[in-house]
């Protein structure tokens, strides 16, 4: 049986800084977040690259070469290899694609990673 779900209404149902796993794709793991107030360490994902789509709010993901601004319905995709850190000002809620085990305590801030 197929399972249908609301992104925005997974989202909703997160606690701030909580990875919340929506669904596996082949080996890529789907998670919804909401974040507000936080700058992450820079990091670099080895091994997977990673997708943001913000599904309501505004943040920035900063490289090593300035800042790339993402508000509602905008995606971005920072390919693996690459130093970045998500800057986030005010409430966002977000959709995660990465390889499964990408995500851990030194890349999330923190966060628990359901």
């Amino acid at each position: 049986m197929l399972k249908k779900v609301n992104l925005l209404a997974a989202a909703n149902q997160a606690s701030l800084f909580q990875y919340l796993k929506i669904g596996q794709l082949n080996k890529h793991v789907l998670h919804v977040l909401q974040a507000e107030n936080r700058t992450l360490d820079f990091h670099i994902h080895e091994h997977s690259d990673e997708l943001f789509y913000v599904l309501e709010g505004r943040f920035d993901i900063e490289l090593d070469d300035g800042f790339v601004p993402l508000e509602t319905g905008d995606m971005v995709i920072v390919p693996k290899g690459i130093r970045h850190r998500p800057v986030v000002k005010s409430r966002v809620k977000c959709l995660l694609i990465e390889l499964d085990d990408t995500l851990n305590a030194d890349n999330t801030g923190g966060g628990s990673v359901d």
